[in-house]
Order: C-alpha cells, then sequence, then structure tokens
C-alpha cells in the first residue's frame, strides 16, 4: 500500500469528518462513541479539525464497517483504500508487536 503523506491524511479525514456531520444516521452514533455532544462539535469543530488524534478518530470510526467506507468513499469519488491509506499515516497507526 502506497504511504500517504500526513498532509493529505489530515484532509482525507477532515473530509471524512464533514461527509460523517451530513450523515443523519451515523453522525449521533459518531457523537455517541467519541462522547462529544452536537453542540460540542458545533464550537469545537474547528479545533478539532486541527488535532491529527482527533482526525484519526474519525477515520478509525468510519474505517470499522465497510458500507461506511464505501458510502464515504463514493461520495468523496475516493479510493475505497483512502481511509486505510490516511488512518496509517496519522498518530497512533504504529504496529504493535508482542514478541
Amino acid at each position: 500500500m502506497k504511504e500517504m503523506s500526513p498532509e493529505a491524511a489530515e484532509t482525507t479525514a477532515i473530509r471524512a469528518l464533514a461527509w460523517l456531520a451530513g450523515n443523519e444516521d451515523l453522525w449521533p452514533v459518531f457523537l455517541g462513541a467519541t462522547g462529544a455532544s452536537a453542540e460540542d462539535m458545533a464550537t469545537g469543530l474547528g479545533a478539532a479539525a486541527q488535532d491529527p488524534a482527533f482526525l484519526a478518530s474519525v477515520l478509525d470510526f468510519i474505517t470499522l464497517d465497510d458500507a461506511s467506507v464505501i458510502a464515504f468513499c463514493d461520495a468523496e469519488a475516493l479510493p475505497y483504500e483512502a481511509p486505510m491509506r490516511a488512518r496509517a499515516a496519522l498518530p497512533g497507526a504504529e504496529q504493535v508487536h508482542w514478541t
């Protein structure tokens, strides 16, 4: 899999966040998973969109379900591997080796 730059990964994650915010079915689920409220996101969305760890959580959420990956990528005209490539370029994606 070709590596994505951190800047491109953040852009992909911001697009994913915007897509989630416009999805009436997934947005409340995402808010519930993060513990954020709609009001928190409305007032702090700009700050959240600049936090690589938060952006990584957006991609983690989307990549939990193939249907979400497909819907997001189709809506944004991205290849289906884009969310995983972006996630790999953001903090916290390092491989853990237990041996």
